[in-house]
């Protein structure tokens, strides 16, 4: 009889406790539930619960990935900016360091020990141009972008990162580069909107939803210099939740007039996908982190302003299966 060794070339791992890194394939035994386990993949993506946050805010920052999330600044109860920053660990959320101005409707982008912070609405008279990076641990101010407007998209990474869109008023599609130290003026969005949401890195960027000042459902590709139509959301709503890449997004929640949604849509490079999964809880103005096969949605508008957290498995992701003998 042929052993398993002899066809995948190892034996059975004798584990105590479940691998934290999956491979599709892999198999072992748990001698600490007595179970014999294996790794599939999910037939298809799906939301699951996660702990809230410490303070219930919408039209905030968001940055990092599900297991290293950053969330930071927003609205909160009472129309009033906060300052407040919060990691996430995978399981839980601590309060951190705060922003130097508190803020909402800004744009955020980065990794959670290298976070972006840029524009918004606050007491203060600067914000809608001020700029803060996060290493980690605190926030320290940076060079402001050079157009003044509220409610943009922001995408990349803190050396490199791009805003678009907004409102100056009156709509703008005006588009700049961040460096990691001053901004520098690109080609504008070919739809003007406000409360669009983007995804991707500097030179390869994604921009879906918004307003103009109706509900849209554009999409457009930037490639480091200009915008490029590609096909549609959808469903067309602005103040969308986003995660991922130019090729492989993911757009959650949001708003359709006079709807919250928790419709889900996967972004392949070339078309929007309507998953049939969607948000737990159906909100706008989530912020999100991560990939599209692995994302986290936190805070938004329910209403009212909620802490709600919610962790994406995309279709095909490892999953950890139990192998039962009846």
């Amino acid at each position: 009889m042929a052993e398993y060794k002899g066809i995948k070339g190892f034996k059975v791992q004798y584990l105590s406790a479940d691998p934290s890194n999956l491979i599709i394939g892999q198999t072992w035994y748990n001698s600490t539930s007595k179970d014999l386990k294996y790794t599939g993949a999910t037939a298809a993506g799906a939301w699951a619960t996660g702990n809230n946050l410490n303070t219930a805010r919408n039209v905030f920052g968001g940055a990092g990935t599900q297991t290293a999330g950053l969330g930071f600044g927003g609205e909160i109860p009472g129309s009033n900016a906060t300052a407040a920053t919060e990691e996430y660990d995978g399981n839980s959320w601590t309060t951190v360091n705060s922003l130097n101005t508190a803020r909402r409707f800004l744009g955020g982008c980065g990794i959670q020990t290298a976070g972006l912070a840029t524009g918004g609405v606050s007491p203060s008279p600067t914000s809608p141009t001020a700029t803060e990076e996060y290493d980690g641990n605190s926030w320290a101010n940076a060079n402001s972008n050079n157009t003044a407007r509220v409610y943009y998209g922001a995408t990349g990474i803190q050396t490199a990162a791009i805003i678009f869109g907004g409102n100056v008023p009156p709509l703008t599609g005006a588009t700049e580069e961040y460096d990691g130290n001053s901004w520098t003026s690109s080609n504008p969005l070919n739809t003007a909107r406000y409360f669009v949401s983007g995804a991707g890195i500097q030179t390869a960027g994604l921009a879906f939803g918004g307003e103009t000042p109706g509900v849209t459902a554009a999409t457009e590709e930037y490639d480091g210099t200009s915008w490029a139509n590609s096909n549609n959301l959808n469903t067309a709503r602005s103040l969308i939740g986003n995660a991922g890449t130019q090729t492989a997004a993911l757009a959650f929640g949001g708003y359709t007039a006079p709807t919250n949604l928790g419709a889900t849509e996967e972004y392949d490079g070339i078309s929007w996908a309507t998953s049939p999964a969607s948000l737990n809880t159906a909100r706008e103005a989530p912020s999100g982190a991560g990939t599209q096969a692995s994302a986290l949605a936190f805070g938004g508008s329910i209403p009212p302003i909620t802490a709600a957290t919610e962790e994406w498995t995309g279709a095909g992701s490892p999953l950890t299966k139990t192998i039962t003998v009846s």
